[in-house]
């Protein structure tokens, strides 16, 4: 048995007590807390905790636990959407957060499980190894399949910190696989005999990689002299709670116009709009499209905007022309379920349910893959709608843009967690793929970010206003924009096969 943590701690109700608790403080290495110096070793004592498991079955009740106390934390701004209309759809909060922690710590759990069964002997070093692989590998799993949902992955604890860095080489999971190993080396460091010096080589290597991380994040990125285009970005803080009332919707609108034709030297070569940022359909020959062109006199501009094709809704991006013709469009093409469609959409709609940010139906369909959208002079810039900008995967095997262009409502996540956890993730794919990005939010945070992941400018929560912001330029691919995912996927797959392989010739430690 292990003595990292003593033996009254781990059994009965003061043992799940202990799992939830650790889940609690590793999810506290998120923004907006940050504290990775309380995350980290919440994960060594997760490590612990498991070795005190005799069975698979006790391993996955541990496993879920710290799950679910980790997801409480992190995805506590899931109520939010729920607070918009609270008289139809306030009751449903406690319960889709209760469900998404269960389900997120059942991942969580199943990696336990099979940590245990490919090491069933406690006390083992093969356990905290297997452990770590099937951790990582269960984070990389949540982040596929059904459709994905990567947030709040391990590696985020990191995202105000040099370590971000190292994603560029390795990739969001291949910064968990190093943090979960280090979290084990920790656990084993600290029952070696030779405790003191294990701990300081443990204390020599991670001040290695916080200074690698340093230096790649205080170095410059080339702009080779030549002066930038600018780009406005148009915050108009429209409150989710009034941003579909008829008589508050012109207001915002207004504003939008009012912000886009602030004069300013140099004139913004573009002007973006946020997500779904006017109050008609993009494609309804009414919609005054000259008007919003107008007002960017100098530029083109870029806006979020719903349309109908027929039967089906689109949550979509339209680029317009100098004389407010629609140039090009992009249809959201990953949707969020039960928040732009409903899955099973016959039974819901016999329900009476409805997806919540949809203004029309059941919900939105799903677009095409993102084409480049080409801005002449600006380059070619990726498009994304909120969700889409957690999915580095997707981001993954296309033609390489020369930006990211972002337009989200985080008015959806309220005002404490989500918006911040959101935007750490944009920040996130700048370093992995070391591209700027163009971030546009109906509530905020809009930000020019550069592409090692510093805020060049920006616009706080809650505020509505402008800022133009000269466009970064863009660094050489990454090795993880070369590579994606597959070195951490064959590492993790050699591993375990290992593991399996010697299950059976297993001689004690």
């Amino acid at each position: 048995m292990n003595a990292a943590v003593p033996a009254g701690l781990v059994t009965g109700w003061r043992g799940t007590g202990v799992a939830l608790l650790c889940g609690v403080a590793a999810g506290l290495g998120q923004v907006p807390f940050a504290l990775p110096v309380l995350a980290l070793p919440a994960f060594a004592l997760a490590v612990a905790l498991f070795r005190h498991c005799r069975t698979p079955g006790a391993a996955f009740r541990r496993g879920w636990t710290i799950g679910v106390g980790y997801a409480l934390i992190v995805l506590f701004w899931i109520v939010e959407p729920f607070l918009i209309d609270i008289a139809r759809h306030g009751w449903m909060a406690p319960f889709a957060l209760g469900l998404m922690a269960a389900g997120f710590g059942t991942f969580w759990g199943a990696g336990f499980w099979l940590a245990r069964w490919l090491a069933p002997v406690p006390g083992r070093v093969r356990g905290v190894l297997a452990l770590v692989l099937l951790w990582t590998g269960v984070e990389l799993l949540r982040s596929y399949a059904f459709t994905g949902f990567p947030w709040g992955l391990v590696s985020y604890i990191w995202t105000e910190t040099p370590l971000l860095q190292l994603s560029s080489f390795f990739g969001p999971h291949g910064l968990t696989l190093l943090t979960l190993a280090f979290a084990g080396a920790l656990v084993l460091a600290a029952e070696s005999r030779r405790r003191v010096a294990a701990l300081a080589s443990l204390a020599v290597a991670g001040a290695g990689l916080f200074g690698a991380g340093a230096v790649l994040q205080s170095s410059p990125v080339p702009d080779g002299g030549a002066p930038r285009p600018v780009i406005r970005l148009i915050q108009p803080n429209a409150d989710q709670h009034e941003k579909w009332d008829p008589a508050k919707a012109a207001i915002f609108y207004q504003r939008q116009l009012a912000l886009t034709g602030e004069p300013a030297s140099p004139a913004p070569d573009l002007t973006v709009w946020p997500e779904v940022a006017v109050p008609f359909l993009i494609n309804d020959p009414n919609a005054p499209l000259w008007e919003i062109a107008g007002a960017a006199a100098t530029g083109q501009v870029v806006l979020g905007a719903q349309r109908l094709d027929g039967d089906e809704a689109f949550n979509s991006i339209a680029v317009l022309d100098r004389q407010g013709g629609i140039a090009a469009v992009y249809d959201k093409a990953h949707l969020v379920p039960f928040g732009e469609y409903l899955p099973l959409t016959d039974l819901m709609g016999r329900l009476g349910l409805r997806a919540l940010a949809a203004q029309f139906g059941l919900g939105y369909s799903a677009g095409q893959s993102a084409p480049l959208l080409d801005f002449g002079a600006l380059g070619k810039a990726l498009p994304l709608i909120c969700y889409e900008s957690i999915f580095p995967q997707e981001m993954l095997g296309k033609p390489r843009p020369d930006w990211f262009l972002l337009v989200t409502n985080d008015g959806w996540f309220g005002t404490f967690s989500g918006p911040y956890q959101h935007f750490a993730q944009a920040r996130a794919r700048s370093v992995e793929f070391g591209l700027p990005m163009v971030r546009v939010a109906n509530t905020g945070i809009s930000a020019m970010i550069d592409a090692r992941g510093h805020v060049q400018i920006s616009l706080p929560l809650g505020v509505s206003g402008r800022i133009d912001a000269a466009l970064p330029p863009a660094l050489p691919p990454t090795l993880y924009a070369r590579t994606g995912d597959l070195p951490v996927l064959l590492l993790l797959l050699l591993g375990l096969a290992a593991l399996a392989l010697t299950r059976n010739r297993l001689t004690p430690a």
